[in-house]
């Protein structure tokens, strides 16, 4: 490895770990902000894993993943900064997808379709269920935690090389339940110190819901 290429990662993963933390631990403060940040990353990454596992080829081997990938991104960062309950749909959303996604693959590695499949639906199943019951502040403090926690335990993997750097920004809620138990009573401890936090500094604070399209129409009428 060069020392550029060395110094890229090295930044990305300083990002990386700055990016979770903010999540893990202010994820409802700054939910507003970090909503399409997590959007256009999540959707980077869901819209490359369905063509690899609809088309059975490598993560961003072809021109077709990093297409979609850029598309799906760019739909649900837009989406999520227009539309509040998007955005929540969406954090739910990604959450159940990967918990689904993640656990699948770490008890059947090679099944990615089956995996697929199965965290699209659980994340789907997710994204109504918080719409329905009407629980959106502990779904995003919840949400955010354990997003963080992924995130940051996630990156360290990555630093000490367990981590391949293509499964850093897609799951790795997968390679902490796969890789030792240790590296997963760290993301619990991190995920509950996070919801923690969140929940303290927000008790008597509440995230105000919006619709961004409507403000810029009324605006333009």
């Amino acid at each position: 490895m060069t020392s550029d290429s060395f110094f890229a990662l090295m930044c990305m993963s300083l990002f990386a770990l700055l990016f979770g933390s903010v999540l893990a631990f202010s994820g409802y403060r700054l939910f507003l902000v970090l909503l399409p940040i997590w959007g256009f990353f999540f959707g980077f990454g869901l819209g490359a894993q369905t063509v690899q596992a609809i088309f059975n080829t490598g993560f961003l081997t072809d021109i077709t993943s990093w297409v979609v990938g850029f598309f799906v991104a760019l739909i649900f960062a837009v989406l999520s900064y227009l539309f509040y309950f998007f955005a929540v749909a969406l954090l739910a959303g990604s959450l159940g997808y990967s918990l689904g996604a993640g656990i699948m693959l770490a008890i059947f590695p090679s099944l990615n379709f089956t995996a697929w499949i199965i965290g699209m639906v659980v994340g789907v199943v997710f994204a109504i269920l918080v719409l329905v019951l009407n629980v959106q502040k502990w779904v995003i403090i919840i949400a955010t935690a354990l997003m963080g926690a992924g995130v940051i335990i996630g990156t360290f993997l990555f630093m000490l090389g367990k981590l391949p750097s293509t499964d850093l920004t897609t799951n790795p809620v997968k390679a902490v339940l796969s890789d030792s138990p240790l590296w997963l009573i760290l993301f619990i401890v991190v995920a509950v110190l996070g919801f923690g936090g969140q929940y303290l500094t927000s008790r008597a604070w509440k995230v105000e819901e919006y619709n961004r399209w409507e403000e810029y129409s009324v605006t333009e009428g």
